[in-house]
Parts: C-alpha cells; sequence; structure tokens
C-alpha cells in the first residue's frame, strides 16, 4: 500500500437526514472534521490489478483509497485482533466519519471506538472520495460497479492490503448498511460482529429505487450531458437530482422546527441547491445512485451467524418502517438485535446513522457479547 500522512479529501453535506453525504442536518450547518489532536489518520492507496467487474467488464488498476486510526494489535498466533471496517454511504467517503458527530462521540479518548485501543479502517467504496471513479478520467466509460464490486475491492483492501484476517466489528451506514449484509453472507466468519445502521436487506425497489431513477433520468435528460461527455457541468439535471436527495434524506418534524416559514424554507433551498449542487460530478452520481441495482441479500439472511445489531429510524424517507421490511428480515437472522429508534424533535432522520450519541450504548453491548470488549 502507498501511504500518505494528511487527511485528504473534502467532506461533502452531512447532517439533518440523508445518505452519507447526500444527507443535511440542521438547516445550513456543515459537519467540519473532529477537533481531537489525536485524530491524524494515515491515509494509503491499494492498487488491486486487473479487478473484474459483474459486469463483465474489467480495470487494469482499480485504487482503493483508505484512513486508518489507531494501530493493529496481535495475538500470540499473529492475527490481527482489533480491526473495525467502517463502511460508508452513498456519495460519501471514509472522511465521513471524521465528522464531530459521530468521531467526537466514538473515537474520543475512552470512547467506544478510541483508537488507542481498536485499529479504525475507514476505506473510500469504488466510485467514492479517493478511489478509483467515473470522474479520473473514463466518465460514462467506467466500468458498472455494483456492491458486489464494491465489498470484494473492500475484502480485498483488508485480507491483502491490510493483512487482517477477521476483523472485530463492521459497522456501515446507509449504503454501507447493506454493504454489511453483503459483507455478512459473501464471507461469513469475516467479522465477530456486524452493526448495520439505517437499511433494508432486500432489493432496492418501490419509492426508494423510484427517487433514485428519477435523479439518474434528471441528470441523463440534462442536454449538457452529452452522454456523460459534457463539456460544462449538467446544472439543470444536476439540480433537479439534488433536490430530490434532499427530499430523501429529509425529516419531518426537526425540518418543520427548522424551517417554520416560508422565507425560511426559500432561503435554505436556494442556499443548499446551490451549494451541493456546486459540489456535485454527474457522472460519478449517476454511478453512485444506481450501484444499488443488484443488491437483495434477502435470500441469505438466515445463514448470518455473527452477533449483529442492526438500527433503523422511525423517520427514515429511505427505510420506511412502515412497510415492516425490517421486522420480518430480522426474525430470520437468529444472532440479530434490531433496533427502531423512535422518531424525535432533535433526531436525523436517516442522517441519524452518523451521530453516534443516539446509538453508542447499543454499540457498546454489542461489542461486550460478541467478544467482552
Amino acid at each position: 500500500m502507498r501511504t500518505r500522512g494528511s487527511i485528504g479529501g473534502r467532506l461533502r453535506i452531512l447532517g439533518l437526514a440523508g445518505l452519507a453525504a447526500l444527507a443535511l442536518a440542521t438547516p445550513g450547518a456543515r459537519a467540519q472534521p473532529a477537533s481531537h489532536a489525536t485524530l491524524a489518520p494515515r491515509e494509503a492507496d491499494f492498487t488491486i490489478a486487473d479487478f473484474h467487474f459483474r459486469s463483465g467488464e474489467r480495470l487494469a488498476r482499480l485504487r482503493i483509497h483508505s484512513r486508518t486510526l489507531g494501530q493493529p494489535r496481535r495475538d500470540g498466533a499473529g492475527q490481527v485482533v482489533n480491526a473495525v471496517l467502517l463502511l460508508h454511504g452513498t456519495g460519501g467517503a471514509g472522511t465521513q466519519f471524521l465528522a464531530p458527530q459521530f468521531a467526537d462521540v466514538l473515537f474520543a479518548p475512552g470512547g467506544r471506538l478510541d483508537p488507542a485501543k481498536y485499529f479504525i479502517v475507514m476505506p473510500d467504496g469504488i466510485g467514492h472520495g479517493g478511489s478509483s471513479k467515473p470522474s479520473d478520467g473514463l466518465r460514462a466509460r467506467f466500468p458498472h460497479y455494483d456492491y458486489a464490486d464494491m465489498t470484494a475491492a473492500q475484502h480485498a483492501l483488508v485480507t491483502q492490503g491490510l493483512a487482517v484476517g477477521k476483523l472485530r466489528l463492521i459497522l456501515g451506514t446507509s449504503m454501507g448498511c447493506m454493504h454489511a449484509f453483503v459483507w455478512a453472507q459473501t464471507w461469513p466468519d469475516a467479522a465477530a460482529a456486524l452493526m448495520p445502521l439505517a437499511c433494508l436487506p432486500a432489493p432496492i425497489a418501490g419509492r426508494n429505487r423510484l427517487w433514485r431513477q428519477m435523479a439518474i433520468a434528471a441528470i441523463k435528460a440534462d442536454p449538457a450531458w452529452q452522454g456523460g461527455d459534457y463539456a460544462t457541468p449538467p446544472v439543470q439535471g444536476l439540480r433537479t437530482a439534488e433536490d430530490l436527495l434532499i427530499l430523501a434524506g429529509a425529516a419531518p418534524w426537526p425540518m418543520q422546527l427548522a424551517l417554520p416559514t416560508r422565507e425560511a424554507v426559500d432561503a435554505y433551498a436556494a442556499r443548499e441547491t446551490a451549494a451541493r449542487v456546486a459540489a456535485a460530478e454527474a457522472n460519478d452520481l449517476i454511478y453512485q445512485l444506481d450501484a444499488s441495482r443488484t443488491y437483495d441479500p434477502s435470500g441469505g439472511l438466515g445463514a448470518i451467524s455473527a452477533p449483529m445489531t442492526w438500527i433503523n429510524s422511525a423517520d427514515d424517507f429511505i427505510n420506511p418502517p412502515e412497510l415492516g421490511v425490517a421486522e420480518r428480515q430480522a426474525r430470520r437472522i437468529g444472532s440479530a438485535r434490531f433496533v427502531l429508534l423512535p422518531a424525535r424533535a432533535d433526531g436525523h432522520g436517516h442522517g441519524t446513522h452518523t451521530w453516534a450519541a443516539f446509538w453508542q450504548d447499543e454499540l457498546a453491548a454489542l461489542l461486550r457479547r460478541s467478544g467482552g470488549d
């Protein structure tokens, strides 16, 4: 692995509720890197030669970028015993876990994931952050990756790049939550504990697929897109896509309190949409939203044996609890504890996955029941 010494990348919008970096916080707020002086992630690029995608496409060199905190600790047989894999959401990157609502709670000295105790691994998924992605140059000719490809690359990073045989914990948020379910079925013995946050182990269908497809179609319908070979960004298509992402990530109760007047809503919409469009990259966004198209772990849930605590939120537009999917599927996983966090005025809807104060006690309990930490 080729390492870098400083924190790289830029946090996109984190907050109120939404897809990792495609979400809001309280309107107008922005997540900033955590302030702990001890947080100095080491960065690295791991290269996989001749990577084969499930689509049949290939990439001669696939780059997976990652950040790590802490040091590996080994047992008497030389095996790493303290590695924790954190998997980000759609449109995000490993940097999302450096935001204060996560890092200041979990990475603080004595915190549930204190880097003095754990070796924290935060990769950027294919198509995201510093990893290989369409905007590197191939644009719409980049291989059409899916979640199976993304988790295969993560697995190679962990086992080959970092020489970790078994993870102490896999914690994934939103898309990373879905990746955790893929990991649990593809490599059943890869982790001692699993904590998926804000997803369903079912195909992306219904409203969840509809808004994704609408966002993709909006970009492709913009004449400026030019099949992905645009000279100037397809701003009108991106505007519609980002507006859909705002709504998909929103939690009604806190948003009503934060935006109580027409003027407040109008000002927020103008400011937020403009900021998102300026930060967006059209081809990357299309690929990110489309990667969920083949996801369906529902058939193998009964084979999951690692202790799991799976948490969703009652005010999550993307994973609506009224469908009853989570309760039905959780009963098929003998090792799972499913928790539905109630909607509340100070909540964050889908984005509650990144606000660790709401669920850190469940994490502590999972670590205890899966290994005595």
